[in-house]
């Protein structure tokens, strides 16, 4: 099976959903318990969300679960929050701390290294030619990552957290007026609440990929589940609530695709090309 899915689009603007993907080889789904194969930690209908609400947006989908390796972790293994409770490259727990696999049924440094050729080698790959093509051809390109997690963790956060979560890593990985437009959209909106750089600061994707300097601009969107869909088992999409929050991400996006434009602009004026 493969590892990824790729929806190629002509607008300086690259979607990622590393983590609605649901598949787990029978091999590994053998070695995790009862609990744990109810994939409680998906980010449920982020794809769904998302989906054709910016036609020549190019999307990129993890389709194997953060269960089997989470592509939004550092493949080298170093934690994504030092100083706070966090799920590891290979997850050994929930997000509620509960454990995810058998006894002595974890993976070893051998099955890791396999899975990361596996599935997080090809995930990476895929989204880094996107990004050098969209950027090639505009000059800029922004990478917006798309996350959504349940309104309820006490092991991550002790109340319910924002509607809107953005994350920069405070304000480094994109030209501020992409936080700033983001968050103004968001705050704009009287349904949703919003935090900027608060517990999700963004993900090592975002981390990784976003170099301004070198004309990649990236930035998390954290949803809480609580926006668009029934937070149990199955998971149901709202309709109704969902296309409440549409409406608003596609102001982002839209706003994203004007911002890029008027960054290459600037830059290009910048290097002299305009007298």
């Amino acid at each position: 099976m493969k590892s990824v899915e790729v929806k190629h689009g002509n607008l300086p603007l690259v979607l990622a959903i590393p983590h609605s993907g649901n598949y787990i080889p029978e091999e590994i789904l053998n070695t995790i318990t009862e609990p744990a194969k109810q994939l409680i930690d998906t980010d449920w209908n982020v794809h769904r969300l998302y989906d054709n609400l910016l036609p020549g947006t190019t999307v990129i989908k993890a389709l194997f679960h953060r269960y089997v390796i989470d592509a939004n972790r550092d493949p080298s293994g170093s934690a994504l929050y030092p100083d706070r409770p966090t799920t590891a490259l290979c997850p050994l727990t929930t997000f509620d701390g509960d454990s995810l696999y058998l006894s002595r049924q974890e993976p070893n440094e051998s099955e890791i290294t396999r899975r990361r050729i596996a599935f997080h080698i090809p995930y990476h790959n895929a989204l880094r030619k996107v990004l050098n093509l969209a950027r090639s051809k505009h000059g800029i390109v922004i990478l917006y990552d798309c996350h959504s997690i349940r309104s309820r963790i006490l092991n991550l956060f002790p109340s319910h957290p924002p509607d809107f979560n953005i994350g920069t890593n405070d304000g480094t990985t994109c030209s501020p007026a992409i936080e700033n437009k983001v968050r103004d959209i968001c705050e704009q909106s009287d349904e949703f609440s919003t935090v900027v750089n608060d517990r999700f600061k963004g993900g090592w994707t975002t981390r990784n990929y976003g170099q301004p300097s070198k004309g990649i601009h990236a930035i998390q969107m954290e949803l809480a589940q609580s926006t668009c869909m029934l937070e149990c088992s199955p998971w149901t999409y709202d309709d109704k609530k969902a296309q409440i929050l549409r409406q608003v991400l596609a102001r982002i996006l839209k706003a994203l695709v004007t911002i890029a434009g008027e960054l290459t602009a600037k830059e290009t004026c910048q290097r002299g090309y305009f007298s």
